[in-house]
């Protein structure tokens, strides 16, 4: 389970958010690694972004939606943040 700011992510928001971008980027036939060139973010942090392992920052969220030609309200919404 992912931390945030030294406490458990227990209500699995992080997850959530992980979902979303994922179904995000699948919907728009984008690998892993294209969304995070696409979103200045190493590859490897998009995986743990996904699998909901990071607590993402504000940036890299307008950073993700950007990449994803939405917003961040979008993603989430779809992840029911």
């Amino acid at each position: 389970m992912a931390r945030v700011s030294g406490q458990q992510d227990t209500d699995g928001q992080l997850k959530r958010l992980g979902e979303a971008v994922r179904t995000a980027r699948k919907a728009r036939g984008l690998s892993q690694e294209a969304l995070a060139d696409a979103s200045g973010i190493d590859r490897s942090h998009m995986g743990k972004i996904e699998r909901g392992e990071r607590n993402v920052t504000l940036l890299n969220v307008l950073r993700i939606a950007a990449a994803l030609n939405g917003s961040a309200a979008d993603l989430l919404r779809e992840a029911g943040l």
